[in-house]
């Protein structure tokens, strides 16, 4: 299974890009796929569009098994690497593995 996370790059603020993850492999199920952030010198933080003021939304094409991060009215606070996160499983009624995709920069310059 991988988790293939793309659209990152640079912006100026106020600008606008939108990040996809898709999952591909041998996957049964997937229970649900979020964003993660990690800023230098900080901790990997949860992407929630209540935390970011309405500026974020998250959407979800089950049929590509992809998942969305519009990402609108950046700021350069919003400059981070940005990782997906997929919880699946390789077969129904197996059990529940989780996945991290490789990262994808976000640059917001002032």
């Amino acid at each position: 299974v991988q988790l293939q996370a793309s659209g990152g790059g640079l912006v100026q603020d106020g600008g606008s890009l939108r990040l996809s993850c898709a999952a591909s492999g041998s996957i049964a199920s997937i229970n649900f796929m979020n964003w993660y952030r990690q800023a230098p010198g900080k901790e990997r933080e949860l992407v929630a569009p209540s935390t970011s003021g309405g500026r974020f939304t998250i959407s979800r094409d089950n049929a590509k098994n992809t998942v969305y991060l519009q990402m609108n009215s950046l700021k350069p606070e919003d400059t981070a690497v940005y990782y997906c996160y997929a919880s699946l499983q390789l077969r129904l009624g197996g059990p529940e593995y989780t996945y991290w995709g490789q990262g994808t920069q976000v640059t917001v310059s002032s």
